[in-house]
Parts: structure tokens; sequence; C-alpha cells
């Protein structure tokens, strides 16, 4: 098995953890290509480093039976977007603050490619989604969600939402957050969304700051299609997808939003599920009176 390393290169003694994550990959007889992106830090590269084959991420990820992220959630959304012309599945090795997408620490890696080597562990197709823009030849791509809000400027937007060209609302906000299962627990949360399921077959629209607050988070069918029309009082609409690519588009403009064909694969342990994740990394549903007390 070759396993694909993608690093988030501005973090802290990154060069030293991917030696390590390297060594433990010797141990377990596991083969290693490694991001191009590590090429910076060359100067500093041992005897092993300099004989290994560095690659762009797109091909690493087409030579890799797996591709590990080592960073955080971010560099887990941004190596999703980069490998995302393939069918290579990503694990996620947290350095970070939360890593609530990158499950694993430096310790629970290494005791989990025992199961890596076993082939006992669970990959989860994860959806992702696709938006055209009025006048703009460039897609745009994400796993977690897509952003249109206002920018910089300090006057709200005007929104209008139709699904499947059923009209739905018009409202003024600071924006709409369109998300994925994965991306429910991100912004869409901090928001008032619901936190869905990876399992489940949906896309949630949040509102952001609505000037009406009867505009409340709804969800609807991926196999549906959202339009988003946006008139700003500025001449501007800033679009963000993951977080991580940013787009300005002229005002007034059509958003149009649907399911990609494309999935992410994401690998996780069998010996944790989702819910235990959202208690230990989110603290969801924990009574925090019961912990005082004991």
């Amino acid at each position: 098995m070759t396993i694909g390393i993608i690093p988030n290169i501005f973090k802290n003694d990154i060069l030293d953890i991917v030696k390590q994550i390297i060594a433990e990959l010797r141990k377990n007889d596991l083969q290693f290509l490694l991001s191009n992106s590590l090429l910076k830090f060359k100067s500093n590269f041992d005897e092993e480093l300099k004989h290994a084959k560095f690659l762009r991420h797109d091909e690493l990820a087409i030579l890799s039976d797996m591709v590990v992220s080592i960073g955080g959630d971010g560099t887990m959304l941004n190596t999703a977007f980069e490998v995302r012309n393939s069918n290579t599945p990503i694990l996620g090795v947290n350095v970070g603050k939360l890593g609530f997408l990158a499950e694993f620490d430096i310790n629970s890696f290494s005791e989990f490619l025992y199961d890596v080597k076993n082939k006992n562990y669970i990959i989860e197709e994860r959806m992702t989604l696709i938006a055209s823009c009025t006048g703009e030849k460039e897609k745009l791509y994400a796993l977690n969600d897509l952003v249109i809000d206002k920018g910089p400027w300090p006057k709200m937007i005007e929104l209008t939402v139709k699904v499947d060209d059923d009209y739905v609302a018009t409202f003024s906000a600071d924006g709409i957050i369109i998300a994925t299962p994965t991306g429910s627990t991100g912004y869409s949360l901090s928001t008032g969304g619901p936190i869905v399921n990876p399992k489940a077959d949906v896309i949630t629209l949040s509102p952001i700051a609505p000037h009406t607050l009867t505009m409340r988070p709804l969800v609807i069918s991926s196999e549906q299609k959202i339009s988003v029309i946006v008139n700003s009082p500025t001449d501007k609409i800033q679009i963000s997808c993951d977080g991580q690519r940013v787009s300005f588009i002229k005002s007034p403009s059509t958003i149009e939003i649907e399911k990609c064909s494309q999935s992410v694969h994401l690998v996780h342990s069998n010996r944790t599920n989702y819910f235990e994740i959202l208690r230990n990394k989110l603290f969801w549903g924990l009574d925090v009176r019961k912990q005082n007390n004991s």
C-alpha cells in the first residue's frame, strides 16, 4: 500500500512531524509519496528525504492508495479540493485546534496504521457541492459549505432563493450558507443551523443575520437545485467555498448550486462513531451541570 502525505507547511515543526509519520509508515512496511510543497524545506532534508519522491497533489492522489492530510480541518478541506479528481480516500491527522474532520492525532494515527495494513477501517462517502455564477466560466466547489455574503461592505444584501425553480423567499441579510452534512458542524451551526448526520442526503440553507426573524434554516433534498439571486448596494458580492477560496462577482447575479457528482471519501476508524466525535469534540449533548457536580 502507498500512502500520499500532504502536510500544511505553515504549521510549527511540520517537517519533524512528517519525519515522524514516515518513520511509522516504514515500521509498518508501507510505501509513501510526499507533497512537493515540502521542497520548501529542502535544505533541512536528511538522507532519507533527499531520496523520496515529491509530487503535485493531484498526481500524488492518483498514485496513492490513501492520502494523509496533516494539519487540521482547514487542511483537510483544502486537500479534498486539490485531490477532487481522484477517488483516493483521505485520512486526517490533526496538529491544529479542533480536528473534527481530522480525527486522528499523531499517537492515534500510529496505532491506526495496524488497522490500515489489515484494511480494518471505514471509508465514508461525503457529499460535495458545485455552483455556477452568472457570467463566470469557472465552477465553484465545496465539501463543507458555500457562503454568499456581503463581504467587507457594511450594508445587507437582498437574496431571493428558489428551489427547483419554485420561489422560496426574498429577504435581506448579511448572506446565506449552503452547507452539506459535513459542513453542518461548521459556520452553519454557528448561525443556528442543524447538525446533520453525514449519512443524510440533504442540503441545509442557513441565513446569516437575516433582518426578518422568521427566516430560519431550511433543509432540502440533495437532489434539488438551488438558485440564489443576489442584489447588493455595492457592485460586488463575495462567495466563499469552504472558507478557503473566495470569489467576487458582479451584482446583481444568480448563483446556482447543486450536489456535485464527485464525492469525497474520508477514512475513519471503526472503533469510534460520528456521535462519539460530536460529544468529544463539540461537547454535544453533554450536561455541564453534571460535570461540575461530579
